[in-house]
């Protein structure tokens, strides 16, 4: 019976991160899309929505994964480690997740405002152009 409850134990707390994990980064993360893109609100969105996808199957599927991982308890204290030590590695994958996509938005997002800024500079320029032209 110790196994079956660690097992629901560590489903339920995994899964449980997760899903708060999963909300409190699409929540926060869509301003920051939103600006990565210049302000289109449907792509931010549609971007947001397909990351919590992948982030999902990927964290899930790990989880179950790793479901077998650490044996069979042999009385509660072997439970509560081997329990503890498959969540510590869940929130190191979550962690690590969050890192990487950080550091991809990130560059995307530095490049995107870099890009504005050439605009914006070629803009400005073509317009002292056709001022000095009397255009």
């Amino acid at each position: 019976m110790l196994p079956l409850i660690t097992h629901l134990s560590y489903l339920a707390i995994s899964i449980g991160l997760t899903i708060w994990v999963a909300h409190t980064l699409s929540s926060n993360g869509l301003a920051f899309l939103r600006d990565s893109f210049a302000g289109n609100e449907e792509l931010a969105r549609s971007i947001n929505h397909l990351l919590v996808v992948g982030f999902y199957l990927l964290n899930l599927g790990y989880v179950l994964l790793t479901l077998r991982r650490g044996g069979n308890p042999a009385n509660i204290t072997h439970a509560v480690e081997i329990l503890a030590t498959r969540i510590g590695w869940v929130l190191l994958v979550l962690g690590g997740m969050h890192l990487g996509n950080m550091y991809i938005f990130n560059r995307w997002r530095r490049h995107a405002v870099e890009e504005r800024r050439i605009e914006e500079t070629e803009s400005v320029r073509r317009r002292a152009i056709r001022s000095e032209a009397g255009l």
